[in-house]
């Protein structure tokens, strides 16, 4: 029996479609106007425009039961597709609980890549491939680029395959076979991805596999190039719903509007205000130009919000209507009165995670005016996953209950567990479970026999593993470049732990230099993968972490008491997360902390896509707010540590787009000339400049300021001085320029080569070319001779 005969046969087992006309219609008695409008519009191109909490789920569950109900379609004559298996799940459970019977008999309801599946396995032989084949996974595509990249010479340590993988992952998303790659491509991996590309699709078919990108674009290219299938494919899948279109990519996009090509009878669901994945390949122009793919499209706005109080979803729309690439909507809901949205600045980070922690506890007692909350109905939404070491950090010493959703604790993250394994290795050498961590990270051309050597030599002798790896070497045990680099890595080791013992060593100093001279830092700046940005940033979070403590080995006591402590934690929590991961949640209370320029919005998402990428970041601000239900939040810092230095904040430019009349100022006198934010008093002037915003957000001269100098001297940190890096316009500067003549203690006389705040590459006579701290070069007449 043939693919098409089995669709077929498969029809005459669908429900009777007069039996399901014969069916009453209570389903349609629960939804407003503009959801039932949407629901009962069957014929032709459909755009459900959804705001956030309008109840699109409802409406377009509701939509495929009027399709069963009226006799319209029989359950595979439809397709509907989702982005996740939980709102596939989600939408199966609707559609059987409004019929009144299991809706396993929809076979075409799943994600893009569940039916893709089901698709190339019918029409595998049309892409050279078998029914059969293998899909693989993350690990199986790193590992197959690796072996293409080293037969090309490739050196895979400055071309990490994982980069080859996302270039690829790129192309699949914009439909792009190797032949079709655009010549502005062409200079990707350096210029060798389109032929690596080809390698490795060819190499796939050999294999009988696909990667996920495959499903997609194979479905398509099959599409393109055999109208006949296509058409079969348009008669059998007779009604066509989409949810979250906004995500969608172009090869989701293409697949789409083939299969939609001759009957139109497609319904997209979405919401252009919360396409915020930009960066794995959504295009929000999908849904933009909806209407001038499907001349005459019928769009319905879903603007009656479920969720939120007035006062928020004012707030939200605010900072929306900044965008001018959208289609508009205007939210509103029945529920009138609630808290307004509150707006209060903190004199730094650690200030702002104080307050937080706070309001939570007094939120938790009912000591805010209103009855006791649960934890569970609390989040924290932060736009870059570092910001939440601050919170982690106070909730841990508190004793309040976390969860972060979405990704590890911030000590849990590799980056961190690494630095902080360097970090016991110098206080602790006998800590073998620490050196076996980082003794080839980053990798040191030690291969598996080098490492069964430093264990057997530390056993046989009753030694550490660190004094096993010297006695090795001495003994020739481990030579060529693997032993070159061990032994520079024992040294460094004995050297960092003499520094530990310096009093005029500060152990946040000791840590940055642990971390670059080891290559740690290196490694990750040479990394070429979407997450190393956001690993180096953890790896300063950790850093400046280090402030609060008198050494390394308070630090590393403390992580691992609160670690320990929060393993064993059960119940109630509150939860963490980056925006990104919020999107489809909510909670009764929401904190949105980091509101300032260049943390949010993004100065990385601006500098890489420009007006595009801050619309995207408005639309992050937008998807933020809108996930509180009664009380929303919005703090921000006046100072941060930036590369050790602290620096003064400007507060983010979506606060100064939030209305007044729907905010409550919160901040405190002083700070920012006292009573700063987007809802000023009503005899207050008109808004201050950006040129007077910066003067009155000087961190040396402000309040904020003095007080951390205050603290940092009673800490016994080290103060700014004439041989640190100076702060001027917010700028960190290094009292060094180009070329100078500099002498460091363990590589010798160097001129320097580059500067970055306080971190300084210098070019020595011996040594070559390092990165090094500043404050550990001498010049001028500090040289020795």
């Amino acid at each position: 029996m043939s693919s098409f005969d089995e669709m077929d046969a498969f029809e005459g087992a669908s429900l009777s479609s007069r039996a399901m006309a014969a069916r009453p219609q209570p389903y349609l008695d629960g939804l407003n106007p503009a959801q039932r409008e949407a629901v009962e519009c069957l014929q032709g191109p459909v755009l459900m425009l959804a705001g956030a909490g309008t109840g699109k789920t409802k409406a377009l569950t509701a939509r495929i039961v009027h399709l069963l109900t009226t006799g319209s379609a029989r359950t595979n004559e439809i397709l509907a597709v989702t982005f996740t298996n939980k709102a596939a799940r989600e939408m199966k459970e609707r559609v059987g609980g409004m019929l009144g019977q299991p809706a396993e008999g929809m076979p075409w309801l799943g994600t893009f890549h569940a039916i893709c599946v089901k698709l190339l396995r019918r029409h595998a032989e049309l892409v050279g491939l078998k029914s059969n084949f293998t899909i693989l996974d993350t690990d199986d595509v790193i590992r197959l680029l690796k072996q293409l990249i080293r037969a090309e010479g490739i050196d895979d340590k400055r071309w990490p395959a994982r980069t080859l993988a996302n270039v690829i992952d790129d192309w699949k998303n914009r439909a792009l076979i190797p032949t079709k790659v655009p010549v502005a491509d062409a200079s990707a991996y350096n210029g060798k991805g389109v032929d690596l590309y080809a390698q490795y699709q060819t190499r796939l078919r050999e294999l009988n596999a696909v990667d996920f990108g495959d499903l997609l674009l194979h479905m398509v290219t099959i599409f393109q190039t055999h109208p006949d299938i296509l058409e079969q494919y348009q008669r059998w899948f007779r009604f066509i719903l989409v949810d979250e279109y906004q995500d969608t990519n172009v090869a989701q996009y293409l697949w789409l509007r083939l299969l939609a090509a001759g009957h139109k009878n497609i319904c997209c669901v979405g919401d252009d205000d919360q396409s915020i994945y930009g960066w794995r390949g959504a295009e929000v122009g999908n849904i933009l130009r909806f209407d001038k793919d499907f001349p005459g499209a019928k769009v319905v706005r879903l603007e009656q919000n479920y969720r939120s109080t007035e006062h928020i979803l004012a707030a939200a729309s605010g900072v929306i209507a900044g965008n001018e690439g959208r289609l508009g909507k205007d939210l509103w809901t029945a529920a009138k009165g609630g808290e307004k949205v509150r707006l209060i600045g903190h004199w730094d980070g650690e200030e702002e995670a104080r307050w937080i922690g706070e309001e939570i506890e007094a939120m938790q007692r009912g000591t805010r005016g209103q009855g006791p909350r649960d934890l569970e109905q609390m989040a924290i939404l932060v736009r870059a996953s570092h910001q939440m070491r601050a919170f982690e950090d106070r909730f841990l010493t508190i004793g309040l209950p976390y969860r972060v959703i979405g990704g590890p604790r911030f000590y849990e993250r590799l980056e961190i567990r690494d630095a902080m394994a360097y970090f016991r290795v110098v206080t602790s050498p006998d800590d073998d479970l620490a050196f076996e961590r980082i003794v080839n990270t980053p990798k040191r051309g030690l291969g598996k026999v080098a490492l069964q050597n430093i264990q057997t030599t530390a056993r046989a002798n009753g030694v550490s593993q660190l004094e096993g790896a010297r006695l090795a070497i001495e003994g020739g045990l481990i030579k060529g470049k693997g032993g070159t680099q061990l032994r520079i890595l024992i040294e460094n080791i004995a050297r960092w732990g003499r520094l530990a013992g310096d009093a005029n060593m500060t152990h946040m100093d000791l840590a940055e230099i642990i971390l670059d001279e080891s290559g740690y830092t290196t490694m990750w700046q040479n990394d070429k993968t979407p997450d190393a940005p956001g690993r180096l940033e953890n790896l300063k979070e950790l850093v400046k972490a280090l402030e609060n403590f008198e050494n390394l080995q308070g630090f590393l006591e403390h992580v691992s008491l609160i670690m320990d402590n929060a393993a064993s934690d059960s119940g109630e929590k509150v939860s963490i997360m980056t925006l990104h991961g919020s999107k489809g949640l909510e909670f009764p209370a929401v904190f949105l902390p980091g509101w300032e320029d260049g943390l949010f919005p993004s100065q990385r998402s601006m500098d890489e896509s420009g007006l595009k990428g801050l619309e995207e970041e408005r639309r992050l601000a937008y998807v933020g707010i809108t996930r509180a239900e009664e009380i929303c939040t919005i703090s921000f810092a006046g100072n941060r540590r930036v590369f050790g230095q602290w620096q003064s904040q400007l507060p983010s430019r979506f606060i100064d787009e939030l209305p007044d009349q729907h905010v409550e100022v919160l901040t405190p006198p002083g700070l920012y000339g006292g009573g700063y934010g987007a809802a000023a008093p009503a005899e207050a002037p008109v808004r201050s400049t950006i040129e007077e915003k910066m003067a009155q957000a000087d961190g040396y001269n402000s309040p904020g300021w003095k007080r951390m100098q205050s603290r940092a001297g009673q800490r016994g940190m080290a103060q700014p001085n004439a041989a640190k890096p100076q702060v001027i316009d917010s700028t960190v500067i290094s009292s060094f320029t180009m070329g100078d003549r500099v002498f460091h203690q363990k590589f010798g006389y160097g001129m320097i080569a580059g500067i970055d705040g306080d971190k300084l590459e210098v070019d020595f006579d011996k040594a070559g070319l390092k990165k090094v701290v500043a404050s550990f070069v001498s010049a001028g007449d500090d040289i020795p001779f």
